[in-house]
C-alpha cells in the first residue's frame, strides 16, 4: 500500500514537474522575444544615437568646411579666375572636341571644394563671398520650379561637333549685328549731333556710353544670370555675352580717341580719358552685378511664394534640349544671320557709292561676323599661359591679344585715312573701324576679368593686367598713328 502510494505520489510529482517544465518551456519563447525586442530597441536606440552623433559630426564637418571655404575663397578664386574664368567669360566653350570650358571650371571648383552657396548662381548674398563669376557654373539653383525626378529625366540632345561649332558662330554673328546697331545708335544719341555729351575733343569719348551699358549688362548676364540662361541654351549665353556685349563695347575705339588727343598735344585729356573711363566701366560692372543679384533674389522669392500657393512655374519647357528645338533654333538663327549679312553688304555697296547717310553703319555691319569670330577664336588663349612652361596662366592672353591687335590695326587705318583724300575710301575705313575692329576688341570682357581679379583679392594682378592692356595699346597706337602725324604734319 505504502509502496503503491509512494509510486502514485512520485508519478504525480513527475507529472507536476513535467507540467511546470512544459509551462516554463512554453514561456521561454515569449521571454526570448521580449528580451530580443528589448535588445533590438536598445540597439536601435544606440543606432539612432550613433546616427544622430554621426549626423552631428557630419554637420559640424560640413559647417567647418563651409567656414574654411569662405575664409579661403579669395585665395582659391585667385587661382581659378586666371586660368579658366577668362575662358568662361569670353569663349563659352573651348573649341576642342568634347571639351567644355564650363565643365572645366566646375571640375576645378569641385577640386578646390569651393562651391556656390544656395540661391546664388553668381554672387552669394549678404556679402558671404564677394567674388566674381565663379558661381556662374552653378546649376543647382537655376531659376526653375520643375520637379526633379531622376527616373523621368531625359538626357538632353547634343549636336554633332561641326553643328555645335556652327551654332556658336551663327549666334555670335547675329548678336554681333545687334551690338553694332546699339553702339552706333548710342554714338549718335550722345554725340554732337544730338545730346552733345561726348566728342572726339574731350575725355568723354564717343564710345563711352556703349562701354558703360555693355559693362553693366555684363554684370547681369555675364555674372549673375549666366547659369540661368545657360540652363536654357549654351549657344544663347555665348551669343549674348561674347556676341552682343562684346560687340556693343569696343576697346580699340576708346584707345584710338585717347591716342588722337595725345597726338594733338592734349595729354591731360588723354590720361584723364583713360583713368576716368576705366573707373566708369569698373563701376558699371559692379553696379550691374549688385543690381542683378538683387533682382535675381526677388525673382526667386516671387517664384517660391507663388509655388507655395499652388502656382507652378515649369521653366524646363524653355530649355533647348531636344533635337527639334535645336534644329528650329539653329534654322531661325541661320536665316536671321543670312538676312542681316546680305542686307548689310547690299546697303553698304549702294550707300558707299552714293555716300548716303548710314554708309559707315552698313559698311561696318558687313564686316561684323569676322571680327566677332576672330575674338572668339583668340579667347581660346585665355588661361594657356606664355611659353612652353605656361607661365602667367592668370593673365587672359586671348583678350589682351584681341584688344592690342585691334588697337594697332585701328591706328593704322586712322593714319591711312589721313593719307587718302577720297570720301569713299574714308567711309570704307571708318566702317571697318566701326564693325570689324569694334567687334574684335571688347571692354565688357576686359572689365569682367579685372572685376574678377579685384573681387577675389588679386589687386596686383588686376592692376598689372589693366596697365599692360592700356600701355601696350597706347604705345602701339602712338608709334603707328602719332609718329607719322607728327612727322608729316597731318591735319
Amino acid at each position: 500500500m505504502e509502496s503503491s502510494s509512494a509510486r502514485s505520489n512520485a508519478s504525480a510529482e513527475n507529472r507536476l514537474g513535467y507540467t511546470r517544465s512544459a509551462s516554463m518551456d512554453s514561456a521561454a519563447p515569449p521571454l526570448a522575444v521580449r528580451s530580443g525586442s528589448m535588445l533590438s530597441r536598445r540597439s536601435s536606440r544606440q543606432g539612432s544615437m550613433g546616427s544622430i552623433s554621426l549626423s552631428r559630426e557630419m554637420g559640424d564637418s560640413i559647417l567647418n568646411s563651409m567656414r574654411h571655404s569662405l575664409q579661403s575663397a579669395d585665395q582659391l578664386l585667385g587661382d581659378v579666375d586666371s586660368s579658366v574664368l577668362a575662358q568662361l567669360i569670353e569663349s563659352g566653350r573651348i573649341l576642342a572636341p568634347e571639351v567644355d570650358a564650363n565643365e572645366d571650371i566646375a571640375n576645378a571648383l569641385e577640386h578646390h571644394k569651393v562651391g556656390p552657396l544656395p540661391d546664388d548662381a553668381m554672387m552669394p548674398n549678404n556679402g558671404k563671398i564677394a567674388a566674381a563669376p565663379v558661381s556662374s557654373v552653378e546649376t543647382k539653383d537655376i531659376i526653375s520650379n520643375a520637379p526633379a525626378d531622376s527616373s523621368t529625366k531625359v538626357e538632353p540632345y547634343k549636336l554633332s561637333l561641326r553643328l555645335d561649332y556652327a551654332a556658336y558662330m551663327i549666334h555670335l554673328a547675329v548678336f554681333g549685328f545687334f551690338g553694332v546697331f546699339t553702339r552706333y545708335g548710342l554714338q549718335k544719341l550722345f554725340g554732337p549731333e544730338c545730346l552733345a555729351l561726348t566728342s572726339d575733343q574731350s575725355p568723354l569719348y564717343p564710345d563711352l556710353p556703349s562701354n558703360m551699358l555693355g559693362s553693366f549688362l555684363m554684370g547681369w548676364f555675364g555674372i549673375i544670370f549666366k547659369a540661368d540662361i545657360q540652363h536654357i541654351s549654351n549657344h544663347l549665353i555665348v551669343g549674348i555675352t561674347t556676341g552682343y556685349m562684346g560687340s556693343l563695347t569696343t576697346f580699340s575705339g576708346w584707345n584710338q580717341k585717347m591716342v588722337g588727343l595725345s597726338s594733338r598735344g592734349h595729354w591731360v585729356y588723354a590720361i584723364a580719358g583713360i583713368v576716368l573711363g576705366m573707373f566708369i566701366v569698373n563701376e558699371s560692372i559692379t553696379i550691374g552685378a549688385e543690381t542683378g543679384e538683387r533682382l535675381r533674389s526677388l525673382i526667386l522669392k516671387y517664384i517660391r511664394e507663388r509655388s507655395s500657393i499652388g502656382h507652378k512655374y515649369d521653366w524646363e519647357q524653355w530649355r533647348v534640349d531636344t533635337r527639334t528645338k535645336q534644329s528650329v533654333l539653329l534654322s531661325v538663327m541661320m536665316i536671321l544671320m543670312s538676312f542681316l549679312w546680305i542686307l548689310s553688304i547690299a546697303l553698304a555697296v549702294v550707300k558707299v557709292r552714293s555716300l548716303a547717310d548710314g554708309a559707315v553703319l552698313w559698311m561696318g555691319c558687313s564686316v561684323v561676323p569676322p571680327g566677332v569670330w576672330l575674338r572668339w577664336y583668340l579667347a581660346r588663349l585665355n588661361g594657356q599661359g606664355i611659353g612652353k612652361q605656361g607661365s602667367f596662366k592668370w593673365l587672359p592672353i586671348g583678350t589682351l591679344a584681341a584688344n592690342v591687335l585691334a588697337a594697332g590695326v585701328m591706328a593704322a587705318l586712322a593714319v591711312t585715312s589721313k593719307v587718302v583724300h577720297t570720301k569713299q575710301a574714308m567711309t570704307i575705313l571708318s566702317g571697318i573701324q566701326l564693325g570689324f575692329l569694334g567687334c574684335l576688341s571688347t571692354v565688357s570682357t576686359f572689365a569682367a576679368e579685372v572685376y574678377t581679379m579685384r573681387r577675389s583679392g588679386q589687386i596686383a594682378r588686376a592692376f598689372v593686367y589693366a596697365a599692360s592692356t592700356f600701355l601696350l595699346s597706347f604705345v602701339l597706337g602712338t608709334l603707328i598713328y602719332s609718329v607719322p602725324v607728327w612727322e608729316k604734319h597731318y591735319g
